[in-house]
This record gives structure tokens, sequence and C-alpha cells, in this order.
């Protein structure tokens, strides 16, 4: 899937935090909320206009986004 056809960032729009296109529903709030423990079907019920694409895309982005990423070892 490309998230690009279903994410957007501008600066206009929740201060440029990426979003679902077309939503001010932030991939922050997609992600913050399963990992809250919400399901898919918990995200399309609370917020009508949030298809599962739009979940999967969100997903993808992170991935992508965490993949660029440098992991911090913790040391104890």
């Amino acid at each position: 899937m490309n998230y690009q056809e279903r994410i957007t960032s501008d600066h206009t729009v929740m201060l440029g935090k990426p979003v679902i296109k077309g939503t001010r529903i932030t991939v922050e709030l997609i992600l913050k909320k399963m990992g809250e423990g919400a399901t898919t079907d918990d995200l399309l019920a609370m917020y009508g206009n949030l298809k599962k694409e739009d979940i999967l895309a969100a997903l993808n982005y992170a991935a992508e986004v965490i993949s660029g990423e440098e992991m911090i070892s913790s040391t104890k």
C-alpha cells in the first residue's frame, strides 16, 4: 500500500502533523488509540469518515518513519 495516497502534511492543518487526507485525524492519534488497545473496528466506529485503508496507511507510514530511525540502547 502506498500511504502517500492517504496521508498528507500541511502546515495549515494540525500544525503540519501527518493526517489522513481530507480530515484532521492525525497518524499520531490513530497510533495512540491502537496502542491503548483500540481495534480497527473501534476506530472506524469512533471516526465515521475513517476507512480501513486509512488505518493501514497510518501503520505503513509509521513503519517507514521508524525504519529510518537509529535504535537507542539503554544501559541498566
